[in-house]
């Protein structure tokens, strides 16, 4: 989808949503509201984070959910680097910089503002409070963009329902001590918002504000419950290149740009417990809808986890070999090029020969990943290869339980407790011996292809003979 298209729908969302709740809002300002959404969401590094993502979690139904969703990832700062110079003019006057943190300013030099302390007090934050990057300050941000922006034309009401929704999609959060989900908690700062700014909401539509918001944080996270791990992983590649931005270059990153990235996704897969990605509030969803995402989001983190494994553990190899030669060294001097339209090449994996007595899966879970890594992922934005070659090799010669332990070798590697040696020196002989023949006859390849340049030299030698003579 490109800027016009994006444009196009944004203002058609826009419309739709604004009509429902019968705002007056002229065709020319909601024009202007559709560009200031459109250009940072359509940045150079969003891959995932784009116009396709907010139009998806938005709905078709609701319009205070259609309007949090076109807000509700403005600002994005992991990805952008910064904050759309547009999107500034609303922020600036309440958030300052102070020591490379964004800073809620103090209240005596905060400008008096009753939308801006309607979100602050929706997100529970308060004048001073440094903004946490992974605990809620994009969040914020968007939803105080999308408050200041709607201002003129929404009611406070409906300004903090759709903050609301906005507050919701912070990702992750489990319970507090005393059992309360982020649902809970979001439901009671509402009530206390609502007395406090008089604003006549009852507690039934605070209860339906806050279904509303579970609504809208689900489907922001809905890739997660994909009921076809090769779609939720290609989601998941399409989240690298926005944090890792020399993966967006085909062919120019190194072993350990890609490695990093391998490393962090794997992290956090590995890390995240299954039962914070959704949410449920009074029957919204209902039990048996919950149950279904949890079971399916579980099931794909399991794949990802051991997917992210082998990756992990194929790259860490890679990259013990390639300090033989320098650091910094690209990735396609190890792996051969990314293929390309016109042009032929010989990938790592062409000189690799057939195992034998290959490992055979013996789970579930195992069989899945290594279809995944033989097949592919399904297609992602980002250029890296659907297929792990590479990776199928290795799994094939030493199997799924050797990968956990290799796994673990290559982050003490990474951490520099053994060395370059020691890692390769951990893995059978005769596996690293057939990636070095590998090694050593794409670098032949690649000498016999520049030895051609011979034959260029010695044509146009000979025409200059002959145009001379």
């Amino acid at each position: 989808m490109d800027s016009a298209q994006a444009y196009e729908k944004c203002l058609k969302r826009l419309t739709w949503a604004t009509k429902s709740l019968k705002l007056e809002i002229q065709s020319h300002q909601l024009a202007k509201i559709a560009d200031l959404i459109v250009q940072p969401m359509t940045g150079p590094w969003r891959y995932f984070h784009t116009p396709q993502h907010i139009f998806e979690v938005g709905g078709t139904g609701k319009p205070i959910e259609v309007l949090a969703a076109l807000f509700h990832d403005l600002v994005y700062l992991q990805v952008d680097l910064s904050i759309n110079l547009n999107l500034s003019y609303y922020i600036s006057p309440f958030i300052t910089e102070i020591n490379s943190n964004l800073t809620i300013r103090k209240s005596a030099q905060l400008p008096p503002d009753n939308t801006f302390a309607l979100v602050a007090s929706v997100f529970g934050f308060v004048p001073g409070q440094i903004l946490n990057p992974y605990a809620g300050q994009n969040e914020f941000l968007s939803a105080l963009v999308a408050a200041k922006v709607l201002e003129p034309f929404v009611l406070p009401p409906h300004i903090l329902q759709i903050v609301a929704c906005i507050e919701a999609t912070i990702p992750f959060r489990g319970e507090t001590k005393d059992g309360l989900t982020a649902s809970d908690r979001l439901y009671k700062r509402l009530q206390n918002t609502n007395i406090e700014f008089n604003l006549g909401l009852t507690d039934a539509e605070i209860v339906e504000t806050v279904k509303a918001s579970v609504r809208m944080a689900n489907r922001d996270v809905s890739s997660f419950a994909h009921p076809q791990a090769a779609e939720f992983l290609a989601n998941t590649w399409n989240l690298l290149p926005e944090t890792n931005h020399n993966l967006s270059t085909m062919g120019a990153y190194t072993v350990g740009d890609y490695r990093s990235a391998i490393q962090t996704i794997e992290g956090f897969m590995s890390s995240l417990d299954p039962q914070l990605i959704f949410h449920q509030f009074r029957g919204e969803p209902d039990n048996c809808s919950y149950e279904l995402l949890y079971k399916r989001a579980s099931r794909n983190l399991k794949i990802a986890q051991l997917y992210l494994q082998s990756k992990l553990v194929t790259i860490a190899l890679i990259e013990a070999m390639s300090l033989t030669i320098g650091v910094d060294i690209p990735l396609t001097i190890m792996m051969g090029e990314i293929p390309l339209r016109g042009f032929t090449f010989m990938p790592l994996e062409h000189f690799l020969p057939e195992v034998d007595n290959p490992y055979s899966p013996r789970t579930d879970i195992e069989k899945e990943v290594f279809d995944l890594l033989t097949i592919g992922r399904a297609k992602s934005i980002h250029s890296d290869l659907q297929h792990s070659p590479i990776a199928t090799f290795i799994v094939k010669s030493i199997g799924f339980e050797a990968i956990y332990h290799q796994c673990d070798r290559s982050k003490q590697f990474f951490q520099d407790n053994i060395s370059s040696e020691e890692f390769i020196g951990g893995f059978s002989p005769p596996l690293v011996e057939n990636i070095i023949d590998a090694l050593l006859q794409l670098f032949e390849s690649r000498k016999t292809a520049m030895g051609r340049c011979y034959s260029i030299t010695r044509t146009t030698n000979s025409n200059c003979q002959v145009q001379l003579s």
